[in-house]
């Protein structure tokens, strides 16, 4: 469950940070992957940190 999760937040990250930095990118995906991580009852601290890593990826090779 929480992988799907997850892949769903670094898609719409993908998805929201077409035309941003890779700083927009990380932190549009670290929000993201932190709500995600508490909706699941997961660590937030984790989420935020794996969904800022995607959103900066995204960021970056899409910038």
């Amino acid at each position: 469950m929480r992988n799907a999760a997850l892949i769903t937040v670094l898609g719409l990250a993908a998805l929201s940070t077409s035309a941003c930095s890779t700083l927009k990118g990380a932190a549009i995906g670290g929000a993201g992957g932190a709500g995600v991580a508490a909706a699941t009852g997961g660590s937030v601290e984790k989420g935020a940190a794996v969904g800022g890593v995607g959103g900066a990826v995204v960021g970056t090779v899409v910038d």
